[in-house]
C-alpha cells in the first residue's frame, strides 16, 4: 500500500531537502577534473554541450521506441514549415493533431496533449488556453532546434513525470566558444522561404559572438500566411491564416568543465486562425527566462536550472467567423504564468553503475476570464470568469540506478514521486437572459462551496533492459507506471450552458466540455519491446519494431450530458470530463537501407515507416477519440556531392473507427507524394520542395471538424488537407 497523502507530501519535501544537501556537499568536497579524465569514465553519462552540434549531453537511458533525432538529421527534414511539430511527422509512433498552422499537438503512440511532456530546454511548458491553442511548440523557431529526443510510451523517470504518453525533449542550440585563447569567432545563420499555397511567408536567423569564456547569441524569426487551399478543387479552407514573431538572446559563461547560461527571449503570434474550433486566437505574447548551469566532476555531472515565463493570451473570432468589434464577437482572455527549478545529478558509483538523482518544482498559475460583450445580454452584463486564480503547482523527486552488467547487457531502475497541488478561487458568470440566469447561478453556487483544493500523491515505476543478443540483433524491453493529474480546465471548467461548455476543449470536434473536481489521476501500465536488426558496422540497413500496450486506470474520458443542434443540421454533444478505464496496444516500425553507395551515384537510401495503434475505452466500450489509423511513409534519398534528392510517399489507411460519442467524423483513406530537392554550395544551401504533387484532395484522420466552414458557409466536412504546395527555401551561413 502507498503511504497517506499528508506521510507522502512529508516524505517529498525531505527526499528534496537530502537530494540538494547531497548535490551540494559532491559539489564543494570534489575537485573538478579535466575533460579527458571525465571522458574515460566507462559508465555512459553525458557531458557538457560546448558546441551547437555536440549532443554529448543528450540522455543515454535505454527507452524503448525512442527516436534522437540530431542537428544533420533536422537539416536533412525539408519542410519550410514555422511549426516545430513538423519536425516530428513521420517518426516511430508520432502522430499530429492539426489545428492551428504553427500550433500542432503531438500525439505519442494514441496519447497526446497534457499526456505527453513536453519539454524545451528544461521547461515544461502549458498550454495557457481553454483550447489550448498555444501549446508548447508554438513557442519554438524551428530553425533554433539541435536535438529532438522522441520517447514515445515508455520514458525514464529521471526524464518525464505526471505524464502517461511519453516524452518530447527538445534542445536549443547550444552555445558555441571560441576553441582559441582570446580569439573572437563571429558565425551565424540567416533563412528565408515561400511556400505557394496560402501566400506563405518566412524568415529567420541567428548570429553569435564569442571568445573562449564567453558567448553571446540571438536568434529571431518571422512568418506569416494566409489562408490554405484544399486539394483537388477543394477550395479555400477558412481560419487557416496566420502571422507570428519570435526572438531570444543566450548569454553563456564557460570556465574548464562548467557553464552557465542565460535565455531570454519573447514570442508574439498576433493572429491565428483555428480551422477546427469556435474561436481564433487574436493575441499570444510571451515572455520567458530560462537560467542554466552544468559542470563536470570527477564524481560525476550536476545541472541546475531555474525558469520563469509570462503569457498573455487572448481570443476571439476573426474575419472567417464573422470577426469581432466592440459590439460583436466573443472577447476571451488568458493571463499563465510559470516558474520553477530543477536541480538533477549523475552519480559514477564504479565503471558498471550510475545513479541519477532529480529534484523539480513547477509552479503554475492561471486566470481565464471573459469580458462581457458591450450591448449583450448573453454575454454580459458581467465578466465571466471561468478559471479564477487558479493554481496547478508540482514537486518531483527521483532516483534511478543505471548498471552495465557486461557488455550484453544494460538494466534501467527508476522510482519518481509528484505531488500535484491544485486549487482555484471562486467563480462568477455573465449572468445575463434570466432564462439563463437560473441555471448559471445554480452552477456557480455548487462550484463556489465546494471543496476545489486538491492534491495528488503519484508514484511512478520504471524497468527496462537492453540486451545485444549479436552483432545482428539488439533487444530491448520495460515496464513504467505513469502517473498523471488532471489539467486546470479537466477539474475547473463549470459553465453548464451550452455556449460556455462549447468554448471549453481542445479536440476540434465542436462539442461542449465541463470539468469535475473530483477527478482522479490517470494510472497507466505500459509493457513495450523493441527489436533493433542491422548488419554489425549498423551502416547499411536497420529496421526497428516495437509493439507496445497500455492499460490506464481512471482514464479522463467523457461522460454524455445531451445533445443541442448546431448550423446545417449538425449536433452538438455537452460532454463532462470523468474516469474511465482504457486501453491501447499497437506497433511501430522504422527501417533504413543503402540502395547504393558509390562514387559515380553517391548514395541511395530507401527509408520507410510504418505505425498503427488502437484505443478503445473499457467503461464505455467505444473507440478513444484522435486514433490515427494504419499510416505510414516511403521513401527515396539520394546524396551525391553538394545534391541531395528525395521522392517520398505518404499513405494513411481509412478511419472508420471512431469515437461515437463525440461524434468523430470518418475519413477516407489517401497516398500523397512528394518530392523535394536540395543543393549547397560555398556558404548558400537551396532546398525546394513539391508537397503533394498530385493535389490530392484529403481530410486529415485528426483534424476533427472544419468549424470555419461550417460557420462562413454551412459546409459540414471533417478538416481538408493542403493541397499542392511549391516550397522554395534559401539559406546562407557564415
Amino acid at each position: 500500500m502507498f503511504p497517506s497523502k499528508r506521510s507522502s507530501y512529508k516524505l517529498s519535501l525531505m527526499l528534496s531537502v537530502f537530494f540538494i544537501h547531497t548535490a551540494s556537499t559532491f559539489a564543494a568536497e570534489t575537485p573538478s577534473s579535466s575533460a579527458q579524465s571525465v571522458s574515460t569514465n566507462t559508465a555512459p553519462i553525458p557531458t557538457i554541450n560546448i558546441n551547437a552540434d555536440d549532443v554529448s549531453d543528450n540522455p543515454t537511458e535505454i527507452t524503448p521506441g525512442n527516436t534522437l533525432l540530431k542537428a544533420d538529421q533536422l537539416k536533412s527534414i525539408v519542410n519550410n514549415s514555422p511549426d516545430t511539430g513538423a519536425l516530428l511527422e513521420n517518426q516511430m509512433g508520432v502522430s499530429l493533431y492539426k489545428s492551428g498552422r504553427i500550433a500542432s499537438l503531438p500525439a505519442l503512440n494514441g496519447m497526446a496533449d497534457d499526456r505527453v511532456a513536453t519539454v524545451i530546454d528544461g521547461m515544461r511548458i502549458t498550454g495557457d488556453c481553454p483550447n489550448h491553442m498555444n501549446p508548447a511548440l508554438s513557442y519554438l523557431n524551428p530553425h533554433d532546434v539541435s536535438v529532438i529526443n522522441i520517447m514515445a510510451g515508455i520514458t525514464p523517470v529521471s526524464l518525464g513525470g505526471d505524464s502517461t504518453g511519453g516524452t518530447i525533449d527538445i534542445k536549443r542550440k547550444s552555445p558555441v566558444f571560441s576553441k582559441k585563447k582570446d580569439k573572437i569567432v563571429v558565425n551565424g545563420q540567416v533563412s528565408g522561404f515561400f511556400h505557394s499555397n496560402g501566400k506563405g511567408l518566412g524568415a529567420s536567423g541567428d548570429v553569435t559572438v564569442a571568445n573562449d569564456h564567453l558567448s553571446i547569441r540571438y536568434n529571431g524569426g518571422w512568418s506569416q500566411s494566409r489562408n490554405y487551399h484544399a486539394g483537388a478543387g477543394g477550395g479555400q479552407v477558412k481560419s487557416t491564416q496566420y502571422k507570428m514573431f519570435n526572438h531570444d538572446v543566450t548569454l553563456a559563461y564557460k570556465k574548464d568543465n562548467h557553464v552557465l547560461s542565460l535565455n531570454l527571449g519573447q514570442t508574439d503570434t498576433p493572429y491565428e486562425g483555428f480551422p477546427n474550433a469556435y474561436m481564433d486566437m487574436t493575441k499570444n505574447q510571451s515572455v520567458f527566462i530560462n537560467g542554466n548551469y552544468k559542470g563536470d566532476f570527477d564524481w560525476g555531472t550536476l545541472e541546475a536550472r531555474g525558469y520563469w515565463q509570462r503569457v498573455t493570451h487572448a481570443m476571439n473570432m476573426l474575419g472567417d467567423k464573422g470577426g469581432h468589434t466592440a459590439t460583436t464577437g466573443m472577447p476571451m482572455n488568458n493571463i499563465g504564468r510559470l516558474a520553477g527549478y530543477d536541480i538533477k545529478s549523475s552519480i559514477y558509483l564504479d565503471n558498471k553503475n550510475t545513479l541519477r538523482i532529480g529534484n523539480e518544482f513547477a509552479y503554475y498559475t492561471l486566470n481565464d476570464w471573459w469580458p462581457a460583450l458591450q450591448g449583450s445580454m448573453m454575454m454580459g452584463p458581467n465578466t465571466y470568469h471561468n478559471i479564477n486564480n487558479g493554481h496547478r503547482n508540482r514537486l518531483g523527486t527521483y532516483a534511478e540506478l543505471e548498471t552495465q552488467w557486461n557488455r550484453k547487457v544494460t538494466t534501467l531502475l527508476g522510482v519518481r514521486n509528484d505531488v500535484v497541488m491544485m486549487n482555484t478561487g471562486q467563480v462568477s458568470g455573465y449572468q445575463g437572459f434570466t432564462g439563463m440566469n437560473a441555471a448559471e447561478r445554480a452552477a456557480i453556487n455548487r462550484f463556489n462551496r465546494a471543496d476545489r483544493g486538491k492534491t495528488d500523491v503519484n508514484f511512478d515505476v520504471t524497468a527496462l533492459v537492453r540486451y545485444k543478443v549479436d552483432p545482428h540483433l539488439t533487444w530491448e524491453t520495460g515496464y513504467a507506471r505513469k502517473t498523471r493529474s488532471p489539467n486546470l480546465y479537466e477539474r475547473y471548467s463549470w459553465g453548464t450552458t451550452g455556449m460556455a461548455m462549447r468554448m471549453v476543449g481542445w479536440f476540434g470536434d465542436g462539442n461542449g466540455y465541463r470539468g469535475d473536481i473530483n477527478l482522479k489521476p490517470e494510472i497507466a501500465n505500459t509493457i513495450s519491446t523493441s527489436f533493433n536488426f542491422h548488419d554489425v558496422k549498423q551502416e547499411v540497413w536497420e529496421l526497428k519494431i516495437q509493439p507496445y500496450y497500455t492499460y490506464i486506470h481512471h482514464y479522463i474520458n467523457v461522460n454524455y450530458l445531451g445533445s443541442a443542434s448546431g448550423r446545417a443540421g449538425t449536433t452538438i454533444s455537452n460532454l463532462q470530463f470523468a474516469n474511465h478505464n482504457a486501453q491501447l496496444y499497437g506497433v511501430n516500425s522504422v527501417g533504413t537501407y543503402n540502395v547504393w553507395n558509390n562514387k559515380k551515384f553517391g548514395k541511395g537510401v530507401l527509408r520507410g515507416n510504418l505505425n498503427w495503434v488502437r484505443g478503445t475505452d473499457l467503461t464505455n466500450h467505444t473507440n478513444l477519440y484522435h486514433m490515427m489509423p494504419v499510416n505510414g511513409t516511403l521513401s527515396l534519398n539520394q546524396y551525391i556531392g553538394a545534391w541531395s534528392g528525395r521522392i517520398e510517399g505518404e499513405f494513411v489507411n481509412a478511419k472508420g473507427l471512431t469515437d461515437p460519442l463525440r461524434r468523430e467524423p470518418k475519413t477516407p483513406g489517401y497516398i500523397l507524394l512528394n518530392l523535394g530537392t536540395s543543393y549547397t554550395w560555398n556558404m548558400f544551401r537551396l532546398d525546394a520542395s513539391i508537397e503533394n504533387v498530385m493535389n490530392k484532395k484529403y481530410y486529415l484522420p485528426m483534424g476533427g471538424l472544419s468549424i470555419g466552414d461550417l460557420i462562413a458557409n454551412n459546409q459540414v466536412r471533417a478538416l481538408p488537407g493542403i493541397g499542392r504546395s511549391f516550397n522554395v527555401s534559401l539559406t546562407a551561413s557564415f
